[in-house]
């Protein structure tokens, strides 16, 4: 098979899931300043596609952690791992973004990445081609560790913001947290561009490795990383409505001390993790913390059924992707013609869910909004029970 073609369209494939991880992860930054008012939705957005862009140039550590640390390779680049395998990864981290995205589910790109990428790297060129101990330390345990340090962060954070300065009594303070959370958001956003986009940038790096066009061991080139930085500057621009709505009304009824306690200890966590080169997943430590944010006021209400699908999510995500991606690298492996059926179907997969979506859309202007009547009706039947306890 001429190499050339796959890796076009490996390239193209992989910008497009850099622009699905931007609006799908808009909600990962702007979803609780959104929702308490202190940024309109478009001009949130606007921040947040400009910072992603300038965080892509600030760091490449999780780049090379993603091009060096996860499928092995030796001096002579990867031993059985071909192009279109990576390609099949790359095609179901997709379709999950995309199904996650129409439901409304913040899930986590970076394990949907990661696991079309071990699915199709074990099925194409067995158990073998996997670091496995690179993915307990760098992928499962900061999956299962950051969202409950973001977490215990909000929850710190926000105690002091209620209890110590008693900021939420004291007239005019509310409007001092949404100016507040400005700061913060713009953090999440840029600490957002120096961890995923860096994703995407050492799937390239890894494709070129492959393919004899870059050496075994470098960093992204320039155009590389330009390109990721464009494409999910792009996508956090067109704003992914859905997940923010849930993120910023459905987990907990966020107010703007908590908004900016959730955000800032987001930003935090995924700023420590960018520099030692863990591919964090930025969708968990956002959640995490607003659940924090949510436990941390007193009296508050957290819709633990809504926490639950998420976690749900999470957790199967991961090992869906993997079987996505091992499906499509088992078929694209076959040949050129097999390779296009993956890109057919996969290209097909993704215009239907986006149809789908079209059906009930979620826009700046109903972001807002309590989605459906059965989720709305789950919400008060929770806080009914709260009630009841107390």
């Amino acid at each position: 098979m001429d190499v050339l073609i796959p890796v076009l369209l490996v390239v193209a494939l992989a910008f497009f899931f850099d622009f699905t991880n931007g609006f799908h992860d808009t909600a990962n930054a702007m979803a609780t300043s959104v929702a308490t008012g202190a940024l309109k939705p478009k001009v949130a957005v606007l921040i947040s596609a400009v910072l992603n862009l300038v965080g892509a140039f600030l760091s490449t550590a999780v780049a090379k952690t993603v091009s060096d640390g996860i499928l092995n390779q030796n001096d002579q680049g990867l031993p059985g791992i071909t192009v279109p395998m990576i390609f099949a990864g790359l095609m179901g981290a997709v379709l999950w973004n995309l199904g996650t995205w129409w439901l409304g589910l913040p899930s986590s790109s970076t394990h949907a990445l990661f696991g079309g990428l071990i699915g199709a790297a074990v099925i194409g060129a067995g158990l073998n081609s996997v670091n496995w101990a690179g993915v307990v330390s760098k992928i499962v345990l900061p999956a299962l560790l950051s969202p409950f340090i973001a977490s215990g962060i909000a929850i710190v954070a926000t105690y002091l913001a209620y209890r110590v300065t008693k900021m939420a009594t004291v007239a005019g303070s509310s409007a001092a947290f949404r100016h507040g959370q400005t700061v913060s958001a713009s953090l999440v956003s840029l600490a957002h561009g120096t961890n995923d986009a860096q994703k995407t940038m050492g799937v390239i790096t890894l494709t070129l490795i492959v393919a004899g066009y870059q050496e075994t061991g470098t960093g992204p080139q320039f155009w590389v990383i330009l390109g990721a930085g464009t494409a999910i500057a792009l996508g956090t621009y067109l704003g992914g409505w859905r997940i923010m709505r849930t993120v910023g009304k459905r987990i907990t009824d966020v107010k703007p001390p908590q908004g900016f306690a959730a955000e800032t200890s987001a930003a935090a966590t995924i700023l420590v993790s960018s520099s030692l080169g863990f591919p964090l997943s930025t969708t968990q430590v956002t959640s995490g913390a607003v659940v924090g944010a949510g436990i941390g006021k007193r009296l508050a209400t957290v819709h633990w059924g809504v926490v639950g699908r998420i976690v749900i999510a999470w957790v199967v995500t991961l090992p869906a992707a993997a079987l996505v991606g091992g499906l499509a690298a088992w078929l694209a492996s076959t040949s050129l013609i097999g390779l296009l059926i993956v890109a057919v179907v996969g290209a097909a997969g993704c215009v239907g869910l986006y149809l789908l979506a079209r059906r009930r859309p979620v826009t700046a202007e109903n972001v807002n909004d309590h989605a459906t009547d059965a989720d709305k009706g789950a919400q008060d039947a929770e806080t009914e029970k709260a009630g009841e306890r107390a």
